[in-house]
């Protein structure tokens, strides 16, 4: 009998992606996962460990999976076990703790892996695959504890992402998005001491994998202002059915008080400096971002040039986080917290201004093609579908011959609540 395997993921795409690579380095050899109900001969639990919570889960699901799997052998990786690695060891049935992920080759030959694989060939049952091109952050951002746990920049050859994204377009993936600690980072190790004349960063790259025959597209994930160049916005301009016309922005504040308080790079003025030219470039392109509400310090003022700011980039969707103090962190040492009453209140407040906003710019989307993502049927059933288009937007839409997985073209028709409903045109793939 083959031995049996359990994954479990806590945090990020960076951790899905690397629990991946585990998985399929594993069954290589003969490991099959688990059922649902069936104990496994060995657990993975990729750990968070960006907030208080996050360590609190990974210790949960690791005495749960210890409890449920008599005998298991459970070993922990990520963030949290970088940071507090014997805290980890300590936890029930933890035969190993994996503390950097640049060992997790030499995991795998431990195991017996002889081959080690240098990328991923699937991504579990998603519609889309997540593919990690780059690791580490240099940035010191007063409430964040990840450049504590991954210091080290570290860029994947490109010869090694090429090759994965041609594994996964000939596996059935239709959306490859690509993914890093700091995204806008890809090629920063490589370049130094280089003349600019002959740097390779992350424009270059994503130039490379456009260029792979098929009819797949390229999403970027996560990146910072600064990082989305106008090499970048011309790459995404001239192949707008390979790259998806999507960034995600991390503003976090839009105050450029709080912004100096959180150790950011840049005030609002060349945040939305830089949204404006992605915006004056592309082709309605879709805006969304992060931001930190009720930040040490933050006034009801503040709060207002937030507000203000994330009006005037004009996003499409905004993942609001209420300030939870990090242990570690500077941020969690500073004066004047903002008590939970006021950041739920804020939070709110945003929620509210992030429905204008996406009601505003699905509007600006209705007659627009739109090549979406087909993700299975719509809850309406029939020959109704749903899926994530281009431009991040949710959509419904009718179709006689959609195929899950497949890319399809739809022109709105009108606005619901939080997605736009049409109808495909034609098949694309």
């Amino acid at each position: 009998m083959p031995a049996t395997l359990k994954t479990v993921t806590l945090g990020c795409k960076v951790n899905q992606y690397e629990t991946e690579y585990v998985r399929e380095g594993l069954v290589g050899i003969g490991y099959r996962d688990a059922a649902q109900e069936e104990a496994a001969d060995l657990c993975i639990v990729n750990t968070c460990t960006v907030t208080g919570e996050g360590d609190s889960k990974s210790r949960q699901i690791i005495r749960r999976l210890a409890r449920d799997n008599p005998g298991t052998r459970i070993v922990v990786m990520g963030c949290y076990a970088t940071r507090a690695p014997e805290e980890v060891a300590a936890l029930p049935s933890v035969a190993e703790v994996v503390t950097d992920k640049r060992e997790l080759p030499d995991l795998l030959g431990r195991f017996g892996v002889v081959d080690i694989p240098t990328g991923i060939s699937q991504f579990g049952t998603r519609h889309r695959a997540y593919v990690k091109v780059q690791d580490g952050c240099l940035l010191r951002c007063s409430y964040c504890i990840i450049p504590k746990v991954r210091p080290s920049l570290y860029s994947r050859p490109s010869d090694h992402i090429l090759d994965e994204v041609r594994r996964l377009f000939d596996n059935g993936f239709r959306e490859i998005v690509l993914t890093g600690v700091h995204l806008g980072h890809y090629g920063v190790d490589w370049n130094a001491g280089k003349p600019k004349s002959q740097w390779y960063r992350l424009a270059d790259l994503v130039r490379q994998i456009v260029a792979i025959d098929g009819d797949f597209r390229v999403r970027l994930s996560s990146i910072e202002a600064t990082e989305v160049t106008r090499e970048l916005i011309a790459v995404m301009g001239e192949f707008p059915d390979k790259v998806c016309p999507h960034l995600h922005i991390c503003l976090q504040s839009g105050s450029d008080r709080i912004l100096r308080r959180m150790k950011r790079r840049w005030g609002v003025k060349r945040f939305l400096d830089r949204c404006r030219l992605v915006t004056e470039t592309l082709d309605k392109p879709a805006l969304t971002t992060d931001v930190i509400v009720g930040f040490p310090g933050e006034t009801d003022a503040d709060f207002e040039s937030t507000c203000d700011t994330v009006r005037k980039a004009g996003f499409s969707k905004i993942h609001t986080f209420p300030f939870s103090p990090r242990r570690g962190t500077p941020a969690a040492d500073l004066a004047e917290m903002v008590p939970k009453r006021v950041k739920a209140e804020r939070s709110q407040i945003l929620a509210t201004v992030e429905a204008e906003l996406r009601e505003c710019y699905f509007q600006r989307l209705l007659g627009t093609r739109l090549r979406v993502l087909v993700e299975g049927q719509s809850e309406r059933g029939g020959n109704w579908y749903r899926g994530t288009s281009c431009r991040y937007a949710p959509v419904e839409f009718f179709s006689d011959d959609a195929e899950e997985s497949s890319l399809v073209e739809v022109y709105g028709e009108q606005v619901a609540t939080d997605r736009i409903i049409g109808a495909s045109q034609m098949m694309l793939s």
